[in-house]
């Protein structure tokens, strides 16, 4: 088994009218290659987010996990959330916003089944465990019961798309990439689409215009480490982190100092408690280690702050404790 976590009415025709805004890309627009069924593996915050965004959308959904627990987490993730969307699209109408909150979810089926839950998908997003042995192996079971049109996706933000889709053969290599969601989903705009070595042209384009019609803006890039985003996020990060040790600046004056002086809507200190100080930890020791281009680079070598905190169980917003205490607010 794999370790998962880590309406219409008069509503429906603005969706649809925001969809048709919002364009598919001429070259992959036909019914053809059209994504209409999304499943998602992952029960947890992203995949429950993504989930969200694609029924929003009005996609058929099929959320999978391992267990009914997880499944129902999920669903809790997205009830609520959606409870906050729907008190401010329809403030005045209480009534319309629950009823548009259950169309939602009712687009959403949940099953613990893999097979069952990927047989008539268009596009399978993973959003599980940031292990490579785990996406192998779930890559390999879901290319054995998914169409032959399926795409598939993950939502790494650390792992090598190519080493991800090794196991599978060539056509199922070509349908295979990268859909990098941003958290908390529906609200992050970013969708970051990454094409492997082998991700053909026409996967590009059907990932492209599915990201355009649920509502988010997609960056198309190369299948290095960290993509766009983390790969010029990290290292400032962890630039900030080596400022703290050498004394420069406390904590809370570096993050005052970029947010009011290059105009960051969070300080680096604040954005590594957020992102949790375990996941930094993991992903930039991984590239010290073996990120390709990325070896033995200082700039994501050890930090001795970094490991106490971690070794301490502060890994930020999450435990309640990480560079700044979170346990009195």
């Amino acid at each position: 088994m794999y370790k998962y976590t880590t309406a219409s009415f008069a509503s429906s025709r603005r969706l649809g009218a925001a969809r048709s805004a919002l364009g598919r890309g001429a070259l992959y627009s036909s019914e053809a290659s059209a994504i209409k069924r999304v499943a998602v593996v992952g029960g947890g915050q992203m995949g429950a987010g993504i989930a969200q965004v694609s029924a929003t959308y009005e996609h058929g959904v099929t959320l999978i996990d391992v267990n009914h627990e997880a499944l129902d987490r999920g669903h809790a993730y997205m009830a609520k959330s959606l409870a906050r969307v729907a008190k401010k699209k329809f403030p005045e109408e209480p009534a319309v916003a629950h009823d548009w909150v259950e169309a939602v979810l009712g687009r959403v089926r949940r099953t613990t089944s893999l097979p069952e839950g990927v047989a008539n998908a268009d596009l399978v997003v993973e959003a599980v465990v940031e292990n490579i042995a785990v996406k192998q192996k779930l890559f390999a079971d879901i290319a054995g019961a998914a169409p032959g049109h399926c795409l598939l996706a993950s939502n790494t933000s650390s792992l090598p798309i190519g080493r991800i889709a090794e196991p599978l053969d060539a056509p199922t290599r070509g349908r295979t990439l990268g859909l990098h969601f941003f958290n908390p989903v529906p609200q992050m705009k970013l969708v970051e689409v990454v094409r492997a070595a082998e991700t053909s042209e026409q996967a590009v384009g059907r990932a492209v215009a599915f990201v355009k019609s649920i509502g988010k803006a997609p960056a198309v890039c190369k299948d290095t480490p960290g993509f766009i985003v983390n790969r010029l996020l990290l290292p400032y990060m962890m630039e900030a982190i080596r400022l703290l040790e050498r004394g420069v600046a406390d904590a809370r004056d570096i993050d005052t100092a970029m947010k009011l002086g290059a105009g960051y809507p969070m300080g680096p200190f604040e954005l590594c408690d957020y992102v949790g100080l375990d996941t930094l930890k993991f992903i930039t020791d991984g590239w010290f280690k073996e990120g390709d281009g990325l070896r033995g680079d200082k700039a994501f070598a050890a930090s001795g702050k970094l490991d106490e905190l971690v070794a301490a169980g502060h890994l930020g917003v999450k435990s309640g404790r990480g560079f700044y205490d979170y346990s009195k607010k």
